[in-house]
C-alpha cells in the first residue's frame, strides 16, 4: 500500500471513534499515518457537562486524557489550534505547523445557536464546553454567597432566581441539577430554600421533543413537584445583565440565564471551503463525504446529511459515533479498492436524567423511569467509556459517580460513598494478620511440611482417623465436600503434599502481608478465597466466618494507614500507568 496520511480534526465523539477504528485497522501498516488534532489534550464527555455545572462532580470526571486513549496506537496526537484548512491543496494549518493529508475527517463539533436574540451572548451562559460548565458552577455559588449578605430584597431575589432557557435534553438536565445543587448551596450559605426560584423557559408548547409524550410528561411532573416553574410557549426576546424579557412582555429579574436553546455547526466551518447550510453544518452525501471534496469526510454535529424525506442527522452521541463508523469504513474502502457503504442510522433510544435521582428513558422501544432508567443510563455511559479507554475509565467513572460522590447525589444515595477512617481498620488488619500467621505456624508445628495432613489426600483409613481427629475440635459447616470439589481434589491427590505446603505458605504469606499492610487488597482477597476453600472441603467450622467478614472489610484500603501500601500503591500505580499507557507523545 502506498503511503497515506489521514488527518482528523476534533477529538469529540466522532473524531475519537474514527481515530480508534482507523488505528485498529492499520495497526501494522506503517505506510498509513493517522493524525488527530485538537486544541485540548482531553476528550470531553459533553453529555455530562450539566453534572459539572451543577456541582455534582468535579471537572476531571468529564475529561478523558487523549494520551491515555491513543498512546499505544497508530494515532499521532497534535495539541494545537487549527488556523486554516485548505481543501484545494489538502493542507491543514495550525498555530505551530502544517499537515498535508490524503484524507481529512472533520469532526469539529458545534456551538450554541442564539437565533439573533439580543443580549443572550453577552449576558447569558452557554453550556457547550467544560469551560462553560465551570463558569456556570462558579457563578451560581457566587450568587448564593452574595445573596447571603444582600439586604435589598429585589436584588436578593434576582440573585436567587435561576433561569434555564430551552427544554431539550441539555436544558432539562441542567435545571434538574439545579434542583439538587440549590439545596446543597442553601444549606452551605444559610439561605432559606423558599427564596430560591428555578425557572425553565421554553419557546414551544412541550418539553423534550425527542422523547415520547408520556416520558416528557413524567419529567414535567417531576420538575413541577420539585419546585421548578415551567414556562412553555414563552420565547425570550431580550436579555440584559439584570433581567430577561419574554414575548408576551413579561420581565423576570435574574442574574443567571443559562442558554440551551439549540446548537449549530461551529462558525469556523465556513472557512473550510465546503458548502454549509443555514445552521453552519457541512453538507455531506450518503457516504459522509463532502459534496465537493470526495477525500473530505464529515462526522458528528458539524455534518448535515438527509436520510430519506425530512429525516436529517440529529446532533446526538449515537449519530456522531455512527457517522464516524461510516466515514472510517469508506476511507478504508477507498484505499483498498473496496465497496463503500451509505450511512444508515440506528438509534437505540433516548435517556434524560433529571437531577441525580430521577431519569426517564426509551431504549430499544422499552420505556422506563426512575431507578431502572437511571441504572440504564449509567450502564450506557460505562459501555461507551469501556470502548474508549477500557477498565481505567470504568473505574474512574465509578469513583466519580458513586464512590466519591458528595452530598448523596447519586441514585443510590450516599450508600457507596460513605467513608470510614482507615485507622480503625488498622487494628482489625493487624489482628487478622496475626491470626493467619498463627494458623500457618501451628500447621508447621503439626508437621504439615513433613507428611500429608489433609483428609481428602489420605487413604480411607487414615482419612477417617484424620477426620475424626479434626471433628473432635471443629464442627464443619458442611458435612462433606460437594461432588465437583471431591473430583477436583482427586486430580490433585498425586500432588497433595505440595498442595498442602502451598496452603501453609499462603496462610503465612497472608499473615505477614496484613501485618505489614503490603498488597492488602490481594492478601484480603486471598484470605476470603482460602476460607471458602476450607468451608467447601468440610475442614472449617463456624469460627472461620469472621475471617471472611474481616477480609472483605480490609479490601477498602486498610494498608494505606500505618502500612507499606501507603508508599507502595502510589508507586505501583505510576508504574502500571506507564506500562499500560506508555510515555506521553505528541507532535
Amino acid at each position: 500500500m502506498t503511503s497515506k496520511h489521514i488527518v482528523i480534526l476534533g477529538a469529540g465523539y466522532g473524531g475519537v471513534h474514527a481515530a480508534k477504528l482507523l488505528s485498529k485497522k492499520y495497526k501494522k501498516y506503517h505506510s498509513v499515518k493517522i493524525t488527530l488534532i485538537d486544541r485540548n489534550p482531553f476528550h470531553t464527555l459533553m453529555t455530562e457537562l450539566h453534572e459539572v455545572a451543577g456541582g455534582r462532580v468535579e471537572a476531571d470526571s468529564v475529561q478523558v486524557d487523549l494520551f491515555k486513549i491513543f498512546n499505544k496506537s497508530r494515532v499521532n496526537l497534535v495539541i494545537d489550534e487549527i488556523t486554516k484548512v485548505d481543501t484545494d491543496s489538502n493542507v491543514v494549518t495550525t498555530l505551530n505547523g502544517e499537515y498535508k493529508y490524503d484524507y481529512l475527517i472533520i469532526g469539529t463539533g458545534s456551538e450554541p445557536a442564539y437565533f439573533g436574540t439580543p443580549g443572550v451572548k453577552e449576558h447569558g451562559f452557554s453550556l457547550w464546553s467544560l469551560k462553560d460548565a465551570l463558569k456556570i458552577r462558579h457563578h451560581i455559588e457566587n450568587m448564593f454567597d452574595k445573596a447571603r449578605y444582600e439586604k435589598d430584597e429585589k436584588k436578593r431575589r434576582a440573585m436567587l432566581t435561576f433561569i434555564v432557557a430551552g427544554a431539550g435534553f441539555t436544558g432539562i438536565e441542567m435545571i434538574g441539577e439545579l434542583v439538587d445543587h440549590s439545596k446543597v448551596l442553601a444549606k452551605k450559605y444559610d439561605i432559606d430554600p423558599k427564596e430560591i426560584k428555578l425557572i425553565n423557559v421554553e419557546a414551544v408548547g412541550r418539553i423534550l421533543n425527542m422523547l415520547d409524550e408520556g416520558g416528557a410528561q413524567k419529567v414535567a411532573n417531576w420538575l413541577t413537584k420539585h419546585g421548578v416553574d415551567l414556562m412553555l410557549n414563552s420565547p425570550i426576546t431580550e436579555v440584559t445583565p439584570d433581567n430577561i424579557t419574554l414575548k408576551d412582555g413579561k420581565v423576570i429579574d435574574t442574574k443567571t440565564l443559562i442558554w440551551t436553546c439549540g446548537i449549530q455547526g461551529c462558525g469556523f466551518a465556513k472557512e473550510f471551503g465546503i458548502p454549509v447550510n443555514n445552521r453552519n453544518r457541512l453538507n455531506a452525501n450518503e457516504y459522509m463525504q463532502s459534496l465537493e471534496k470526495p477525500n473530505v469526510y464529515l462526522v458528528g454535529d458539524c455534518a448535515w446529511v438527509e436520510e430519506g424525506q425530512a429525516k436529517s442527522l440529529p446532533q446526538i452521541v449515537e449519530a456522531a459515533v455512527q457517522t464516524a463508523e461510516t466515514a472510517a469504513h469508506n476511507i478504508i474502502a477507498d484505499m483498498e479498492m473496496g465497496t463503500k457503504k451509505p450511512f444508515k442510522s440506528n438509534y437505540h433510544g433516548f435517556m434524560v436524567s433529571v437531577g441525580s435521582h430521577y431519569c426517564v428513558a426509551n431504549v430499544g422501544g422499552m420505556k422506563m423511569s426512575g431507578f431502572f432508567a437511571m441504572a440504564t443510563k449509567h450502564l450506557v455511559n460505562l459501555h461507551y467509556l469501556f470502548g474508549v479507554g477500557g477498565f481505567y475509565l470504568i473505574i474512574k467513572y465509578l469513583r466519580h459517580e458513586f464512590f466519591n460522590m458528595k452530598d448523596k447525589r447519586s441514585f443510590l444515595g450516599g450508600h457507596l460513598s460513605a467513608k470510614v477512617n482507615a485507622l480503625w481498620l488498622f487494628f482489625l488488619r493487624v489482628f487478622t494478620g496475626a491470626m493467619w500467621l498463627h494458623e500457618g505456624l501451628v500447621k508447621v508445628n503439626e508437621g504439615w511440611f513433613k507428611e500429608v495432613k489433609i483428609p481428602m489426600f489420605l487413604d480411607a483409613t487414615s482419612s477417617a482417623s484424620a477426620a475424626a481427629e479434626s471433628t473432635s475440635t471443629v464442627v464443619p459447616l458442611i458435612s462433606s465436600p460437594p461432588a465437583f470439589f471431591t473430583a477436583f481434589m482427586e486430580i490433585l491427590k498425586p500432588f497433595g503434599f505440595y498442595f498442602q505446603i502451598m496452603i501453609v505458605c499462603m496462610e503465612i504469606a497472608i499473615g505477614l502481608a496484613l501485618l505489614a499492610g503490603l498488597f492488602t487488597f490481594l492478601a484480603s482477597a486471598a484470605s476470603v478465597f482460602l476460607c471458602l476453600n476450607f468451608i467447601i472441603s468440610a475442614m472449617a467450622g463456624l469460627e472461620i466466618v469472621w475471617f471472611i467478614a474481616a477480609g472483605i472489610a480490609l479490601m477498602g484500603g486498610a494498608g494505606r494507614t500505618l502500612g507499606l501500601d501507603y508508599f507502595v500503591m502510589p508507586w505501583l500505580q505510576k508504574l502500571l500507568s506507564r506500562y499500560w499507557f506508555g510515555k506521553r507523545k505528541a507532535a
